[in-house]
């Protein structure tokens, strides 16, 4: 049975917020969380960005839930103090963490000062990546690697019992025929569109290679107590993040994507968030997800109304969900 989580967005709230939100999650019978981790907001109104890393020991300690996130490593976050932190968390709370990796956006990777390489040249560094993380969680001792990435003599003395499941990250159906050819990867997690227009592309083009493999997807949604109050919070929190793909490779901060999102209008956000205030739309949205043949469905409530959100789902959707 397809399993539901829930999504919180640092981006759009402060962590001591986020904090009580996974507890209330937690308490209404949500068993997994997925976390953001990013160092820019997405646009300068929704105006946070905590660090993940640092949040996620507190909220693992007051939950009971399982807990991911998607991660760029190679950039901002060396691959092997990446390794680290993955694996603490593992060790203190066994099976309950698990995180994913990507290729990363210019928005949250660039403030290094990097040259941002193209899409083939990311996906190989991510692959180095991988490969160097798997090795310091077997236990391998002075792990060396010199390519795209650098590393000299690490060895990982805290491991857990058993490692993170490493899911690789897709947006499209040819980052997820790669992914499912890449032997480090446990599972994928993508993201739904409102019709799943090219959605069953992207879950078959993974399972092509890595059918046994699990398959999580983040859904966009807007729930409020009226369907104006939806779509108003949709398009104030997250019409930038309806900004085309190709052109967010291009801009370093949130005031840029503020600008394209003046260009950004309702129907727009509505192609891209599911936004309705009736529950039994948003059932027969996830039936359609369901469909789709995927383990998991973590929903993120785009607006800023979590505590009604997580209440309403838990009472009237989490029922239907393992």
């Amino acid at each position: 049975m397809t399993e539901l989580g829930y999504h919180a967005s640092h981006e759009q709230f402060p962590p001591s917020d986020l904090l009580k939100y996974v507890e209330l999650a937690d308490e209404r019978g949500f068993d997994h969380a997925l976390a953001s981790d990013h160092y820019h907001p997405w646009s300068e109104r929704q105006g946070e960005s905590g660090h993940v890393w640092s949040w996620l020991g507190a909220a693992m300690a007051r939950t009971d839930m399982t807990f991911g996130t998607v991660n760029a490593p190679g950039y901002r976050y060396h691959p092997a103090v990446i390794a680290q932190a993955a694996a603490t968390l593992r060790e203190m709370y066994p099976e309950r963490f698990w995180f994913a990796v990507g290729s990363g956006q210019l928005l949250n990777e660039g403030i290094t000062g990097t040259d941002w390489p193209v899409k083939d040249e990311r996906n190989a560094r991510l692959a180095e990546c991988a490969d160097v993380m798997r090795r310091l969680w077997d236990g391998e001792a002075d792990v060396t690697h010199h390519g795209r990435i650098t590393v000299e003599r690490a060895t990982l003395w805290t491991r857990p019992e058993t490692a993170p499941p490493l899911f690789g990250a897709a947006l499209s159906a040819e980052t997820a025929r790669w992914l499912g050819d890449c032997e480090w990867v446990d599972g994928m997690i993508t993201v739904g569109t409102p019709d799943h227009e090219g959605d069953a592309e992207v879950v078959e083009a993974f399972r092509e290679t890595a059918p046994e493999k699990p398959v999580y997807l983040k859904v966009q949604l807007s729930w409020d107590e009226s369907d104006d109050a939806a779509l108003e919070g949709a398009v104030d929190q997250w019409r930038t993040n309806c900004v085309p793909g190709a052109v967010t490779q291009q801009l370093r901060t949130a005031g840029e994507y503020d600008e394209l999102g003046e260009e950004i209008h309702e129907e727009h956000v509505e192609e891209h968030v599911r936004v309705s205030a009736n529950i039994d739309d948003h059932l027969e949205w996830l039936e359609t997800d369901v469909d789709l043949d995927v383990d998991r469905v973590v929903c993120h409530n785009v607006n800023t109304n979590q505590g009604a959100f997580v209440e309403a789902f838990a009472e009237e959707v989490l029922p239907s969900f393992g």
